[in-house]
């Protein structure tokens, strides 16, 4: 009987429309939502009620948990999470670089300024000015990777998946494409690289051993049904100690004698080596073409430093071929991509102007004493509050996306510690704050690191870090 009396004292609907502080969530998120998440909130309740064991003893029962005022406080904290849900700017304070679940490359303003120009105007796409007719819409970009990788032609999807997919498939359907076991890789979001393969209606042909893979393994695969050697850059791992690798030019050696393509998958793909910056050589998209790959994709929004897509450089004969297949309609990218992949790719005709003003590139090079400097001036513009502790920290930075998985740079931020409070109720505020600030949590402490922070961000940052200390503490 005492459940029912409960259930009673639930306030009504209407109550709660009638309170000044719902008039104030219905204005900022509409009634609509506001009733939504009310009912939803209110059925919570009575579902608690409800299943609870046993009777409920009325004078047991905490009735201030159904108080207007309390229960419009939870709906308002709901509200505001529910309206961060969807793309939002937000801080990268975590040090890696390329970040997937943050949108990956940053672009440069060259990019976005030609971005916006095409988006607010008709563009033209696909208009021939010289003659007036219908044009071809990656003209442009296939000159540019022509230029900038020796390459006798480029193809533009929407990302690198699609890029293998549909080179299989334009390719090698019904065909036996031979890969060494060791590059049957998992990469972003569960793809992995042999099941792309299989749903291109290629026939996978497994050589070699997860560690070590010889010429001969790719040599006694060749039969009637090959259609191609295919490599994949391990960009996410690395095996070592007892391992062996078949080199590149071997495998074209072999491949030309059977007459057969070579196809690589060099996933973030670099144009120019970076190894003077610290990192490890790794091959350039030119020095793969020289080295005969047929056919090589890479990604646009990795260490391109791009707009995302999938880019396809190598041979004439089998770039027309993959460009004329019916699914390159579906796969292809619009104005938009195209505008930024042009005007980022116009940067690396000057490979000193594409490090300063493309993000991605100007915070691998960026030295480490500049990264110092933007953490002492965050923390000088942090309030300080007591049982709140707070220093510059040496950090390790990292690129991220997939590339140089094992290298990491020295970088610096902030350490931030909340004593009896609890971190994560911090870091989760700054996550959820309207300027989205993503931290990372090491040893029970907030790391801000500063290396992919922008100088411009620091007093946003320094705002949300002081709203969301001020909430905690």
């Amino acid at each position: 009987m005492q459940k029912k009396e409960i259930l009673q004292s639930i306030p009504a609907v209407n109550d709660f429309l009638a309170a000044p502080e719902a008039g104030l969530l219905i204005e900022k998120y509409s009634r609509k939502e506001f009733l939504k998440v009310l009912r939803e909130e209110l059925n919570k309740i009575r579902s608690q009620i409800i299943n609870s064991r046993g009777e409920i003893q009325k004078d047991e029962f905490d009735y201030s948990s159904l108080n207007i005022k309390i229960i419009i406080n939870n709906l308002a904290e709901k509200l505001k999470l529910e309206s961060n849900v969807g793309i939002k700017k937000a801080i990268n304070a975590t040090g890696v670089i390329i970040h997937t679940n943050l949108g990956r490359s940053v672009l440069a303003k060259e990019a976005l300024n030609k971005v916006m120009e095409v988006s607010e105007n008709y563009s033209t796409l696909e208009l021939d000015l010289k003659s007036g007719q219908r044009g071809y819409r990656s003209k442009k970009v296939k000159k540019i990777f022509k230029d900038l990788t020796g390459a006798e032609s480029a193809v533009v999807v929407n990302n690198n998946a699609a890029a293998v997919m549909l080179i299989l498939t334009a390719l090698m359907r019904d065909k036996e494409v031979v890969i060494s076991r060791g590059e049957m890789v998992e990469i972003g979001g569960s793809f992995r690289i042999p099941e792309v393969m299989e749903n291109s209606g290629a026939i996978l042909k497994e050589v070699g051993s997860t560690n070590r893979v010889y010429v001969k393994d790719y040599l006694n695969a060749v039969s009637e049904k090959t259609g191609a050697f295919i490599k994949v850059h391990p960009s996410n791992y690395r095996i070592e100690g007892f391992t062996h690798s078949v080199k590149t030019s071997e495998l074209v050696r072999v491949a030309k004698k059977n007459n057969l393509p070579v196809i690589e998958d060099l996933g973030s793909g670099i144009i120019f080596n970076l190894s003077e910056y610290g990192l490890p050589d790794e091959p350039t998209v030119k020095e793969r073409i020289e080295a005969g790959i047929d056919i090589l994709t890479f990604s646009g929004d990795k260490l391109l430093g791009g707009p995302q897509a999938g880019i396809i450089v190598g041979r004439k004969k089998y770039l027309n071929q993959i460009e004329s297949h019916p699914m390159m309609r579906a796969l292809r990218v619009d104005k938009m991509t195209l505008a930024a992949l042009e005007e980022t790719l116009n940067l690396y005709y000057n490979f000193d102007e594409a490090v300063k003003k493309i993000p991605t590139l100007k915070m691998i090079t960026e030295k480490p004493e500049n990264v110092k400097s933007k953490a002492q001036q965050l923390l000088n513009k942090i309030k300080k509050v007591e049982g709140l502790k707070i220093e510059l920290v040496k950090t390790e930075a990292r690129v991220g996306g997939g590339a140089f998985p094992v290298s990491t740079f020295d970088s610096y931020g902030l350490a931030v510690e909340t004593g009896t409070k609890d971190i994560e109720n911090l870091v989760s505020k700054l996550r959820t704050s309207k300027n989205s600030v993503i931290a990372r949590i090491q040893a029970d402490r907030a790391i801000f690191d500063l290396k992919t922070v922008r100088s411009i961000q620091l007093d946003q940052l320094a705002a949300s870090i002081n709203k969301a200390v001020s909430e905690v503490f």
